[in-house]
């Protein structure tokens, strides 16, 4: 039985959305995070890194969310989650953008945004103004960029998905948890299309299962 380990608020929700679509039978071993928000020490007994998702599969042991993705497809599958010959471009770009790309933004955002409220009360004014206007001149700029080039290719996109098929592909497993930590964090920054997507995913039954089975995650309520 292919086993998933599922760390609270992490990248293993993507994976779990698929297993529900693509409905492999699977167990779950849940893991939450610490007080300090890492993952639990009980991770490096399965990944050097001591990080989630991680899969275990007969003899495979499998880290990396877009790997673990790309696995679960041409595995378990049967044609399913496929792109079509005009959408493999797309596809491609979006599966390997997700984290090569667009979530080096969003992480320098989060440390810019949490060094301020975490340093100590009388350095703070000096920490808000310098990483203030770190986040103004470098991420921000950034991040409006990114953000505007997935707005536009949503909205021309020939379906709901990245890859513009009847169905969702890696690039959508790997787009969903960049983009609706914005839209939870900052729905202000998402434009009309990001929201539609994260907002008719959220509404799919497979996507339902997934988080009543992986729990508490704070950027879909159920």
């Amino acid at each position: 039985m292919l086993t998933l380990h599922h760390l609270n608020n992490s990248r293993s929700q993507r994976v779990l959305w698929l297993l529900e679509e693509l409905q492999i039978p699977y167990d779950i071993k849940l893991y939450e995070r610490t007080p300090e928000q890492r993952a639990p020490p009980e991770l490096l007994a399965l990944s050097p890194l001591g990080k989630a998702p991680v899969i275990t599969d007969g003899e495979v042991t499998l880290g990396e969310s877009g790997a673990i993705i790309e696995y679960l497809i041409a595995k378990y599958g049967n044609g399913k989650a496929v792109p079509s010959e005009s959408g493999y471009i797309d596809n491609l770009y979006f599966s390997h953008y997700a984290e090569g790309s667009f979530m080096p933004v969003l992480i320098q955002k989060y440390i810019f945004d949490a060094v301020p409220k975490k340093s100590p009360f009388f350095i703070r004014p000096i920490a808000n103004m310098i990483f203030g206007q770190l986040d103004k001149l470098l991420v921000i700029p950034e991040m409006t960029k990114h953000l505007a080039m997935i707005e536009a290719h949503l909205e021309k996109s020939q379906s709901a998905w990245f890859a513009g098929g009847p169905e969702p592909t890696s690039a959508d497993y790997q787009m969903i948890f960049p983009l609706e930590a914005i839209v939870h964090v900052a729905p202000s920054s998402a434009g009309p299309q990001i929201k539609k997507y994260v907002q008719a995913i959220h509404e799919r039954e497979a996507y339902k299962k997934a988080l009543e089975k992986g729990g508490k995650y704070e950027y879909a309520k159920y």
